[in-house]
């Protein structure tokens, strides 16, 4: 269990109980440290059943989770990219933080359909009528 509620903007904190923690044995470099300590962190977070976070909120975590999310609604994140307990720790608690603060963000304005200038259509079809021209005349020439 994590103990210290992580705080992820002035109206958003999570509390500590909410964070499931597990260390596991992790690969890549570290010599035997490797094969001895469990370094890398598997950080569990309820994100649909989280009392902390708004539904609109958890509505976007969970489209930009993707497969992190499981079918209960549980978000997974595993960090190992550190030699230390420590380091991945807080890479994982920092990487949820970041994934919240995405999905908080405001949904951007909607786009406004634009038309073009009645200068810019007539300089398009008069380019269209020129570049005509030129093919025409790679023509074979009339017998005339």
């Amino acid at each position: 269990m994590a103990s210290d509620p992580l705080i992820i903007n002035s109206r958003i904190t999570i509390a500590g109980w909410e964070l499931t923690e597990q260390f596991v044995l992790a690969g890549g470099p570290g010599g035997q440290n490797v094969n001895k300590v469990s370094t890398a962190v598997q950080l569990f977070f309820n994100l649909l059943g989280s009392p902390s976070l708004p539904d609109p909120i958890k509505e976007n975590a969970a489209k930009l989770a993707g497969r992190r999310l499981s079918k209960e609604g549980v978000l997974i994140i595993e960090a190992n990219r550190f030699r230390s307990q420590d380091r991945n720790r807080e890479d994982a608690r920092e990487r949820l933080k970041e994934l919240l603060l995405e999905a908080a963000k405001p949904p951007p304005p909607p786009r406004r359909k634009t038309k073009p200038s009645k200068g810019a259509i007539e300089r398009r079809l008069k380019e269209k009528s020129g570049r005509s021209e030129v093919k025409k005349m790679r023509g074979r020439p009339n017998g005339d």
